[in-house]
């Protein structure tokens, strides 16, 4: 008996054989979706009123001083314009900037060397780093420098020779010796020892001990580890307070006016006292004073961004980029 079969269509799959894949159209590009747009919505800042009275209350209390100031009858700006640049006042800047400068060098080398005995196995070097550090940031400055210029009244002569009343080989007098300049040297240097001694302590400190238990396996000396090491890792956490102490410093300069050391302040002080300019003689200072901290923070940021991590490379390497760069692998691995 001859019966009809129904023909199955090319996408019906025959008996015993696996169902072809079916081919679905890719949906067409459209829009962003509904949700899409909710989640591209701008986000607005709050309105802050109070911020926009502070910033205006700010600018008119500056302008305000800024005309009270410039306008002041007593201030004699004649006075400043005379006195700014007048020889005198830049042989005392010119001191202060020579005090500064020495002693800071001096006290990061008393500091070095106070840190380093601080972190000695030693216990009397221990104790007698200990001792200058306590001492010398215990007592103002103040009295250190007014001490040290008095020094002939304990000292009346310095001499070199054998000790406990010995022959004495070479002397001279303490008058002498321990002038203005000289006894504000003594002040401000072993002074800024004891606080540079902390701040390096803390930078070393601040290193991995592995660092130096590598060295130590490579047999490097202890000055080499410290020198070629730790202390190269450390500026990162010196280098902020020390310039910090750097600026003190140059205003700290101003207190050995009491010695008669004959920097800025002094010499302000020897002007006005003859021509009774006080307040006009003190914005002379002032500006000056203002204008070496201002060279001093500019050079302490670029010198921290200099070491802080991820720091751009120094203008020399990126000059040897573009020029010669074949040499860029040698100059970056040294």
């Amino acid at each position: 008996m001859n019966t009809d079969m129904t023909r199955h269509g090319p996408t019906d799959s025959a008996p015993g054989k696996a169902p072809a894949p079916s081919r679905t159209p890719a949906p067409a590009a459209s829009g962003p979706t509904p949700q899409e747009d909710d989640l591209s919505l701008e986000v607005t800042g709050r309105p802050r009123p109070g911020r926009w009275f502070a910033v205006l209350g700010a600018v008119l209390f500056a302008v305000w001083l800024a005309y009270t100031v410039i306008v002041n009858p007593n201030l004699h700006w004649d006075v400043i314009a005379k006195y700014q640049f007048d020889s005198v006042i830049l042989e005392g800047l010119w001191v202060t900037v020579q005090l500064t400068l020495i002693s800071q060098a001096v006290g990061i080398a008393i500091g070095v060397v106070t840190a380093v005995m601080q972190l000695s196995d030693s216990p009397v070097l221990r104790l007698t780093a200990g001792a200058y550090t306590w001492f010398f940031r215990g007592t103002p400055l103040l009295v250190q420098l007014i001490f040290w210029f008095n020094l002939a009244l304990l000292f009346p002569e310095i001499s070199i020779g054998v000790p406990f009343d010995g022959p004495k080989l070479v002397s001279w007098q303490s008058n002498q010796v321990i002038t203005g300049f000289v006894a504000a040297l003594l002040g401000l240097s072993i002074n800024e020892g004891a606080y540079m001694a902390e701040i390096v302590r803390a930078g070393i400190q601040s290193v991995d001990p592995g660092q130096r238990e590598a060295g130590d396996s490579l047999g490097m000396s202890h000055r080499k580890i410290l020198t070629r090491i730790v202390l190269p890792q450390a500026m990162r956490v010196i280098i902020p307070p020390f310039g910090n102490q750097f600026i003190s410093m140059l205003k700290t300069t101003s207190l050995v006016s009491v010695i008669a050391g004959a920097d800025l302040m002094t010499v302000s002080q020897h002007l006005y006292l003859a021509n009774f300019e006080v307040i006009a003689l003190l914005v002379v200072a002032s500006i000056w004073y203002l204008v070496l901290t201002t060279i001093a923070s500019v050079a302490q940021h670029a010198v921290e961004r200099r070491f802080s991590p991820g720091a751009a490379p120094p203008l020399r390497r990126r000059v040897l980029a573009n020029l010669v760069p074949g040499r860029v692998t040698k100059e970056t691995a040294s």
